[in-house]
Formats: structure tokens, sequence, C-alpha cells
């Protein structure tokens, strides 16, 4: 997945423009629906009909495309019915079957795929096609292992692709029309040294086209299943979708859908550069992300598939993402791709949903994503409240996006607290009473005293935590840039990003165009050994001398804390 940049902010002129094109639009729609009453909107095609009922769906990652001997290569179990069937029982309708060939193809001239893995990957489709699931099979990690040398080692790279897709076609060409066929995962030919985006787009086009032509001559049903068509990276950059725009329309094929991937705002999506947030920012990336596929495919009659959504963070662990906001991005993810008629696809690699417990691993996540299935969840500025222990208790303000839902209650726990004397609510302002807060921190504990549940009239509830704290304490450590700790008493805290600089001001560490660091990646809280690790990451790219960290955690604390590196050593002091 590539990084996203940052997204300028539209000039004065140009947001005129658009509110006067906006009400231009409007007012002829209004004179056209007066003079023609009985005009009716287009009929959805037999395609776009397809794609409506794969919503939601779901990845089933880091199995049949994990990179070696087998599907439990990258430590996840081996697929089992039970795991299938449980994915449809928890309400998806399509699943992704990703899977890498590599490892089973034989050589050349042939390049045949092992009959025993090509006939597992078919029991896995069966059991999805049996649980009424919609299934999609790609060529998945072989994009970057060897299709991504194309320039390089075009003749190979060709004959090896139109023989994968000779052999899958032919194996599948009885499957019913739920089973897809996805040409290439994320292609990109960067690893075999591509530089010209424009060699690119015509290398992209070949394999697509050639994939088209087999699967089309293979016969049976594969005459007109449906065939899903990526983007270069599966971007949604225009360039990107307007190479492959050139592409369907050449095919002319009604049968064709589009594919790109979403994992939002790319530092909010990894917490660097002080995005901790789901903002205005965050948000609009989103919007103009949809907007532009809309614009190029769904617009134009061709359907869209989100292959893969979710949040990069994740790679490291599901925490990198501060709660709260991340349900907040999942809302208006699963919202704004249902106004705009794309169907979603989870990325999930055994962090979500556990392989054998059939469980969810944040049973609130899945709650506000399958909430947003079929309509909107309420949410709020934030998920937390933070109170410093032993210092007066105030009213606390939080304001809520109801997003056309009504509030109803809140609770503590089961037990539902009186509106007037606990809290009050007014234009969408939740007021909690000091006289509450008071009452729910009695016994002075730091960390989560109470958990209130806010509930509305529909979509998902929204929790809030309410949390006594202390100011945080950095002690001095020593260590080496391959094993530094440094031990923190939270005092109920929690870090949200940290800041590194030189002694001279300039940015330290990793990706030095901020002073913002990635949040799991170069730095880690742990809260049981009651640590903030500093990763070698982070050292690898630091120079010896004196930096100088922040901490800036929740409750608003900033803590400054220096390290002084030499070669491998390094010490760190507290400047509090």
């Amino acid at each position: 997945m590539m990084p996203k940049k940052r997204k300028s902010i539209l000039s004065i002129t140009v947001v005129a423009a658009l509110v006067l094109s906006m009400l231009s639009t409007a007012m002829a729609s209004a004179a056209t629906s007066s003079h023609e009453p009985d005009s009716k909107p287009a009929p959805v095609s037999k395609m776009q009909t397809y794609v409506n009922a794969m919503e939601p769906g779901w990845n089933l990652g880091n199995s049949l495309d994990a990179v070696g001997d087998d599907e439990t290569a990258w430590g996840n179990p081996r697929i089992t019915k039970e795991l299938i069937q449980s994915i449809a029982d928890q309400g998806y309708k399509s699943i992704r079957i990703p899977v890498t060939w590599e490892a089973h193809i034989g050589d050349k001239p042939d390049y045949n795929i092992d009959a025993a893995y090509i006939n597992r990957v078919q029991e896995v489709v069966g059991w999805a096609l049996d649980a009424d699931l919609y299934v999609m099979i790609n060529l998945h990690h072989d994009s970057w292992r060897w299709i991504s040398t194309m320039e390089k080692d075009y003749d190979h790279v060709l004959a090896r692709y139109n023989a994968i897709w000779t052999q899958i076609a032919n194996k599948f060409k009885d499957a019913p029309e739920k089973l897809m066929f996805e040409s290439v995962n994320e292609p990109r030919f960067t690893e075999g040294g591509t530089t010209n985006a424009d060699t690119g787009y015509r290398m992209l086009d070949t394999l697509n086209t050639s994939f088209h032509h087999i699967v089309r001559s293979s016969g049976g049903n594969n005459d007109t299943r449906p065939l899903v068509l990526p983007t270069m990276h599966t971007s949604s950059a225009q360039p990107d979708l307007d190479a492959l725009n050139q592409t369907i329309q050449k095919l002319d094929d009604p049968n064709l859908i589009a594919t790109v991937h979403y994992y939002g705002f790319w530092p909010f999506s990894v917490n660097i550069a002080g995005f901790t947030k789901f903002n205005d920012e965050v948000q609009k990336d989103v919007t103009d992300t949809f907007d532009r596929v809309h614009d190029a495919f769904t617009a134009k009659g061709i359907p869209v598939i989100i292959g893969e959504y979710g949040l990069l963070g994740f790679d490291q662990h599901t925490g990198v993402i501060e709660q709260g906001e991340k349900l907040k991005f999942f809302e208006f993810v699963g919202h704004y791709s249902r106004q705009k008629q794309m169907t979603t696809m989870l990325w999930d690699n055994g962090q979500h949903f556990g392989r054998t417990s059939f469980t969810w691993s944040d049973p609130q996540l899945f709650n506000m994503i399958q909430a947003s299935w079929n309509g909107r969840s309420s949410t709020a500025e934030t998920d937390q409240v933070y109170l410093k222990q032993h210092e007066p208790v105030q009213d606390v303000k939080i304001n809520l996006h109801l997003n056309g839902n009504r509030f109803f209650s809140l609770k503590n726990g089961t037990s539902p607290l009186l509106r007037g004397k606990d809290y009050s609510i007014r234009n969408g302002v939740l007021t909690l009473k000091s006289s509450l807060l008071t009452r729910l921190t009695a016994e002075s504990k730091l960390g989560v005293n109470a958990t209130l549940t806010a509930g509305f009239s529909a979509g998902a509830d929204w929790t809030l935590n309410i949390i006594q704290y202390n100011t945080p304490v950095l002690n001095d450590a020593q260590g080496t840039t391959s094993a530094f700790a440094i031990p923190v008493t939270f005092g109920g805290d929690q870090p949200a990003t940290m800041e590194a600089t030189y002694a001279n001001g300039e940015n330290a560490g990793p990706q030095n165009w901020t002073s913002f660091k990635e949040f799991a990646y170069t730095f880690s809280p742990d809260y049981d050994r009651n640590v903030i690790e500093l990763k070698p990451n982070f050292f690898n790219e630091t120079k010896d001398g004196e930096i100088q960290l922040k901490f800036h955690f929740w409750s608003g604390n900033v803590i400054e804390y220096t390290l002084t590196k030499k070669g491998s050593i390094v010490e760190g002091e507290t400047l509090n």
C-alpha cells in the first residue's frame, strides 16, 4: 500500500466556483423535474446489481496468499469450512480469497500449477459457494514477487501469467456466477525497476487484456463470468483511474468490475505527523477518494469494489489508532461508500476475526462496521473523559455527531442515568454533570473508573471512558539501540504520539519531514511492563548526539525527555 500525500486546501475561488456549480446543477435539476414529472432514473445494470449484492465483503488474508510452502506460512491455521460458514453467519455476503501461486508453479514452458494446491483452492472456494457467498480469487503477492519484473523480463512474465490464468480459468469454468476472477492484486512494476508511469500503464493494460481474453475464450460459465480489473497499485489517483478506464472502454464488456483499495489518509492510517484524530482533513480524504472513484467508474456504469479497506497501522497492531477515532473512521467509510454505491471488503489477516475461535477481537469495532451496512451510527468528539486526580471536578461538555439519529439514553453499565440530574443534552451537546463524575470517581483510582454507554435511535452505541489520571512520570534509562525502554509511571494516562528533534531543532528519526514519529513503528507503550519502548527502527535513522523527545498524552500532558546516543549506546534523562 502506497502512502497517500496530503491534500491541498481548495482556494476560495475554487470553493466559490464549486458552490455556484452545485447551485446551478440543483436549479437545472429542479427545472427538469418540473417539466418532466414522469422521468425515471436510469436502470441499474446487471453488474451493479451483482456488486450491490456483495455488500458487505471480507478478506481471508494471510492464508492462501502467504508466501511460503503452504497457507500456514504466515502464522494462520489451515482454513476450515467452519471458518467460512462463520463469516457468512456474521452477515457477510462476499469473500475475497487472495491466492499467491508462485511457490506452486512448475518450470517453463508449461508453468504447471501443483494439482494439490489448485485443488485446495477449489475446496475453499467450494466451501464459500456452499455458504452462499460471492467469491473472488486472484493472483495476489505474485504481483511483487515476479510480475513486477515484467519490463526487464517481459516474455517470461507474460507467458507465466497467461499459463496460470489459463489453468485457473479451465479449473473453474463450470463454477457458478457467484465466483469472480480478479486479474492481479495491487499491480506494480517498481520492484523490477520500472519508473516511467506510461510504461507501467501499458504493461498493466497488457495483463488485464490478456486475462480477459484467456477467461472469455475458456468456455463454460467463463463466457460471462464477472471479471475484476485493478488500477495501478489498486490506487485511487486520477491518472491510475483514467488508465484503467481506457482499458475497460477498449474491452467493451458489460461484465467487468473496477477495483481499488482504501486504507485512509496515510498520516492518520499509521498515526504519524500528529494525525491522531479523525479530523476534517482525514474525512475529506475519504470523500475526495470515493468521489473520484465514483466519477471515474460508477457514474459511467462501471461498478466498483473496494477490494481491501482498513487502516495501515493495523499491520503493527490494532491499538495504533485510538479506539474512538478508529470507530469514527470505519463509521464514515461505511456510510460514504454506500452513498457512492461501492462494495467494501474488510482486510483481515487474522487480527479481527479469530480463525479458530470464530469471535471478533474487538466486538465494538465489529458492531460499528455491522451497523454501517444499513445506516449511520452516532459518534462523539471523543470517547475519553480525563479527570485529574484530587482536583475539583467540573461539568464536562462533549459534542455529539448524531448523523441523523436521536439521542435516547445514557447508562453506567446496565444502570440508566437520569437526564437533568446526571447529565443534560442540548443542541447536540452532552453535558456530564460534576456530581455524576464525582460519584463515578469516588474511589479515586487511576485509569478507567467507569464506562458510560450512550444509546441512539439507530446504529451502534457510543461509549465514554471516565478516566482519572496523574501527570505521567518518565524515569532515567540506559540501553542500546536494539533494546531501549523508558520506565514510565503512566498514572492512568496514555501517550497519543511522540515528537523527536535534535538539539538544533531539526527533526530526528525516520520520516524526518515531520517531528511526530510513527506510532508502534518507532515507539510503543507497554502498559504491562510500565515502559515506553523506542524501537530499533527509530535509532537506525538517528545521528549520534542529543535528541529531544516530547510525549503527547491523551489527557493533554506533554512530557519532555532527552536521549544521548553514542554508537549503539543510548542514555535517557527526564527533563520534568
